[in-house]
């Protein structure tokens, strides 16, 4: 296949970007790790793939206005605020602002803050202006930012900066500081933004903030499907991590779905409810896929042991399988972000691995990590030097009733769905062509001769 016809892959980095993500207090380093396995292993090398070719892009910086399309403004007052400058916030402001326990200030942060929405943002106009059909963030996917808070090791909500981006009308036919736009890529209907979250934990700032549960025969143009392990105490608490039906007390939006899983999730257990994820896009047919690819379910993690999670796409229902699936069988375009993963060189090896995928060549996951000066941390992938995170020996307690409930439930989720998605499509229709018909009327009636 010769260049003119490879799908087009956008890949944001830049050393700005690994220099600060590699500061954030819960991951430090991580983020230098992952830019660097990828760039030795060659998956940043414009001739890597011949199914998809990759470029790199610099990121830009996000200004003020795009993060204040979802954070609140005293909440960038803090987090943009340079330390060691004079009126620096109290401990009751830093409090307020989730900016204590695991979200401390560190320095950087307002570099850092601006630098990660950037890079999302600069991966989602890629999509958007039609440069590319697969774009990639591997230091976003930060899906706990609420709107006037840090949260969950999260500081700036890059996830639904990116939605509240793509769910806009195209973009006219002019041109933008990164990518000119490519006329093929104007829609003739409102763009639909499916997320799909694959991290351990419920991406609930995400969630809540396209959560509406009021009845409407309008279809909604974000849906959000959260697959997480959810327990009593684990964070995040909240009602929407359950079941669609499970708690009667909160109202069921067909469009913010959650799947929770028990403990030690396995590639068995996601292969078993992945037709679902398939049926949920199906009924909503997304113009754009958002996947967060947290790899804190992965086997392994140093932080977080609650799933049993294998890599290897050679096994039906782990990460690399599910995520081939969404890459070569998934209509509309994609952006692949990352989130959550406290064994550093395990991420590395995830996000590597991936982009191998996404570019169509996947690396054999018995492949040695290449051990050479691009590549400084070597060491750090002992004892097995080899690119595969197996799953290991803990127990998987979904069992086969609770994955019959799973369906049961989702069975009458994806039938509201289906309702609500159908029954207003004629007359969504009808109404754009009325109104359209009308304006032209108006403007030929005003018109001079």
């Amino acid at each position: 296949m010769n260049s003119s016809t490879c799908e087009h892959v956008v890949y944001t980095v830049s050393q700005d970007l690994v220099k600060y993500s590699s500061r954030l207090p819960s991951n430090q380093g991580r983020s230098l790790l992952v830019h660097s396995l990828a760039n030795s292993f060659g998956v940043l090398s414009s001739s890597y793939g011949s199914l998809r070719r990759v470029e790199v892009v610099k990121p830009k910086e996000a200004t003020n206005d795009e993060l204040g399309a979802y954070h609140a403004q005293t909440y960038l007052d803090v987090i943009l605020h340079e330390a060691s400058t004079d009126h620096e916030p109290t401990d009751d402001m830093l409090d307020q602002f989730g900016l204590a326990d695991d979200c401390p200030r560190f320095v950087g942060l307002p570099k850092y803050a601006r630098l990660v929405a950037g890079a999302t943002l600069t991966a989602a106009d890629a999509l958007r202006f039609g440069h590319a059909n697969i774009s990639i963030n591997w230091d976003g996917g930060r899906h706990h930012a609420q709107k006037s808070s840090a949260s969950g090791f999260c500081y700036v909500a890059d996830c639904i900066l990116a939605i509240l981006l793509l769910k806009r009308s195209q973009p006219a036919l002019s041109t933008t500081l990164l990518f000119p736009v490519d006329p093929s890529s104007t829609k003739q209907r409102k763009p639909r933004v499916m997320y799909l979250d694959l991290d351990l934990h419920f991406s609930d700032a995400v969630s809540q903030a396209f959560y509406s549960p009021g009845v409407s025969d309008i279809p909604g143009h974000v849906l959000t499907l959260s697959i997480h392990h959810a327990a009593p105490g684990f964070f995040p608490i909240s009602p929407l991590a359950q079941l669609p039906f499970a708690d009667p007390s909160t109202a069921f939006d067909p469009y913010t779905l959650s799947l929770p899983l028990l403990e030690g999730a396995s590639n068995r257990t996601f292969a078993a409810i992945w037709p679902i994820a398939e049926r949920v896009k199906d009924i909503f047919d997304p113009d754009y896929v958002i996947v967060q690819c947290g790899v804190d379910g992965l086997a392994g993690d140093s932080k977080y042991k609650v799933f049993n999670w294998g890599l290897s796409l050679e096994h039906e229902g782990s990460l690399g399988w599910c995520v081939s699936r969404i890459v070569n069988n998934w209509n509309g375009r994609k952006l692949f972000l990352g989130g959550g993963g406290y064994n550093g060189p395990n991420a590395a090896r995830a996000w590597t691995y991936l982009t191998s995928i996404i570019l169509g060549k996947p690396i054999p996951v018995s492949t040695n990590i290449p051990d050479h000066p691009s590549h400084s941390g070597f060491p750090l992938y002992a004892p097995s030097f080899t690119l595969d995170v197996p799953a290991g020996n803990m127990q998987d307690t979904n069992t086969v009733e609770y994955l019959a409930e799973v369906t049961r439930q989702f069975n009458k989720a994806c039938e509201a769905l289906q309702q609500r998605s159908s029954a207003s499509t004629d007359s969504i229709g009808y109404r754009e062509m009325k109104s359209l018909f009308s304006k032209a009327l108006r403007f030929q009636l005003h018109s001079p001769l």
